[in-house]
């Protein structure tokens, strides 16, 4: 399995990562879903640090959203929709696995780094990335662009319910060609 972190991605796709951490930074607080026990899902709020590379989650000690990562690394984390119900810059969703850090002089340098009001101890995790998600809509069209480490950055739009969804294009360069510059897109299965 190749694991693959925030600094993979961007490089990868950096005009998507862009517009992907710019949607992040609009809000502090973001959605975290993680798998209980008994593997219904849970919902939890979080704040999200993508810096040095990686995609932080850092959690209260003990906290069942740290507990269920320990137990079932597997979450999606989606950004704060904000405001109304318009969404300019579209929504986004991010799954993957979470990998807990446990050695003190990384945690203890992560604090440091953030300069934050980390209580101590904290639960801190980085992300291997497994989908990027962006939707937004562009004139009368749903644009979904969806980014794996397998299969890329694929651009997908979708009119309304007559016409079928239709993926753009690929251009020269191997990239989506008619996609929207840091613009909208969703998980070609959502």
């Amino acid at each position: 399995m190749t694991i693959t972190n925030w600094a993979a991605f961007e490089k990868a796709e950096p005009e998507f990562a862009k517009a992907v951490q710019d949607r992040f930074a609009q809000y502090p607080h973001h959605v975290l879903a993680t798998l209980r026990k008994d593997g219904s899902p849970r919902v939890a709020g979080l704040n999200v640090d993508i810096r040095g590379g990686e995609l932080w989650l850092g959690m209260m000690p003990g906290s069942m959203k740290a507990r269920d990562l320990q137990r079932d690394p597997r979450f999606a984390l989606h950004t704060n929709p904000g405001e109304g119900e318009t969404m300019p810059d579209g929504d986004v969703r991010v799954s993957g696995r979470a990998v807990e850090v446990i050695d003190p002089p990384e945690l203890h340098r992560y604090a440091e780094e953030t300069a934050s009001e980390s209580p101590h101890p904290f639960h801190l995790f980085h992300a291997d990335l497994t989908e990027v998600v962006h939707i937004g809509v562009d004139g009368e069209e749903l644009v979904v662009r969806a980014w794996t480490p397998a299969g890329g950055l694929r651009t997908i739009r979708r009119g309304n319910d007559d016409e079928p969804a239709r993926e753009d294009p690929k251009d020269p360069a191997g990239g989506p060609a008619g996609g929207l510059a840091g613009g909208p897109a969703e998980g070609p299965a959502s």
